[in-house]
Formats: structure tokens, sequence, C-alpha cells
């Protein structure tokens, strides 16, 4: 097999890079990374892994994926970090991760996209969603030949001041994430569909009456509330006002696939 593309998604933002990925790389459809979902296919020659920025740094989920790789090595990694315009030291520490488990890191890319952190209001106007898709695209097109020549190149990082003052709120913050759902709730509008159960990509979600109950698995994400249908869950008292976000290209059927839903 040639080239196999992991990805790990809330809202749609690394889902869609991935699938452009694989499309350009004219590789296998990328495979989800979310609890309980595909099977890791190490004997690919090239593995990629796309995945977001959470709290400037790699999210816990793909840490453990990391972590736990067992098999032959590929002949070459790329990762690609999706992010809001701070990528911080995200991809360099994946890189010393990787390097626990005697696997190099090629070369890793940063990719801005609208944001889906809603606490801090949110995507932006609908015109600067477009202005950043555009580039994203761009974006895209300017990595594939590096990553189909296999070339090692420097792993992308934010400036000095991000790498220090980001990285240390990150490693503070690491442990807490997961209790980080206590600030999730849902309101009257609430249907009972489960939806947001079945989109969670670490399943932390459970219905008690229909109602969500998130069980301290969090790893804000946001998949939950940007995908409610009823835009029911709420994240705080603030996020009412604020409109919702996922990536336009992706679909909830598409969501609920990768999560084998």
């Amino acid at each position: 097999m040639g080239t196999c593309i992991y990805y790990y998604t809330g809202t749609g933002n690394s889902f869609w890079v991935a699938r452009e990925l694989a499309a350009a790389l004219e590789a296998e459809s990328p495979v989800s990374i979310s609890a309980g979902t595909g099977a890791q296919d190490l004997t690919a020659e090239t593995i990629g892994l796309v995945f977001p920025v959470h709290i400037w740094g790699v999210p816990g989920a793909v840490v453990r994926f990391v972590e736990t790789l067992e098999g032959p090595h590929p002949a070459y990694v790329f990762a690609v970090a999706v992010n809001a315009g701070q990528v911080s030291n995200t991809l360099v520490q994946l890189g010393e991760i990787m390097r626990t488990r005697g696997v190099n890191l090629g070369a890793g890319f940063a990719i801005t996209m609208p944001s889906n952190y809603i606490p801090w209001g949110g995507p932006g106007p609908r015109e600067e969603q477009e202005r950043r898709f555009g580039l994203a695209r761009e974006r895209i097109a300017s990595i594939v030949p590096v990553i189909r020549d296999r070339q090692v190149v420097p792993l992308e990082k934010g400036p000095l001041w991000q790498r220090i003052v980001f990285s240390a709120i990150y490693r503070l913050s690491f442990e807490k994430v997961s209790g980080m759902d206590k600030g999730f709730w849902a309101d009257e509008r609430c249907n009972h569909c489960g939806i947001c159960q079945k989109v969670c990509p670490t399943s932390n979600i459970v219905l008690d009456q229909g109602r969500p109950v998130w069980m301290h698995g969090c790893q804000q994400c946001f998949a939950c509330l940007q995908w409610c249908p009823k835009e029911a869950i709420q994240y705080g008292r603030k996020t009412a006002r604020y409109a919702r976000y996922h990536h336009p290209e992706i679909s909830l059927k598409d969501i609920l696939q990768s999560r084998g839903a």
C-alpha cells in the first residue's frame, strides 16, 4: 500500500484536509482514529496524520494514538496540524512523541482554517471563512509535491513567544482537559435525537432519558455542540448567541460514517 492518511476531527476541518490530501495523492480514503473505528494499517510506505491543534498542542486522543503504534515503521511520515492561526510548537511536540516510538516525522505542515472554538466567538465572518478555505486549498496544493517526493523538511512552528508561552499553557492544562466538559449542558430545545452521542470522537457522551451526559473524557473538540441540529447544546452561558460551525463540505452523514455510526 502506498499512502495511508489518518485523521482526527470534531467539526470537519481536519477531515476535509485529509480527504483533499488523499485525493491529490491518489491514496485510499483517509481513516478516522476516533474511538473504535478504523484498522491501523502500518504497512503503508507513507503515513500521514491530520489533526486539529487543541489548546496550542497535540490533542490527547492523537497523543494516545501515536503512543500505541506498533508494527513496521513506514518509509515516510508526515503530519498536518489544522489550526486557527497559532500552530505554536504542536508539530515539534508531535515529532518528539513519535521519536519515542522510533519513528521520524519527516515533514510537518500547518494549515489555517476557521476556528470552531465557540467559547471565543467561533469562526468569524463568512467572508473570512471563505478566504481561509481558499488559502487552505492553495496550501494543500503546495505540500502535495513535498509529500509525494517524501522530502524531509523542517517542521513548521510558530514564533518563539508562542512556543514558550502557549506550550506552557498546554502542559499545565493537558491533564485537566478531560474534565472541562462540566461546562456543557443541553437547553430546552433538546429533542433527544442522540446525535451528540454519535458524533463524539471519544465516546464521551451517554444519554440519560434521552439527554446528554458528559463523562469527563472530553477533548474540547466541540463536535457535540456544533453538530446539534437544534443548537440545544451550550458551553457556559455565552454560546447560545454564537453561530454554529462545521466545514461546509463535510456533512453530518460524513461524520457519522467516520465514527462507524
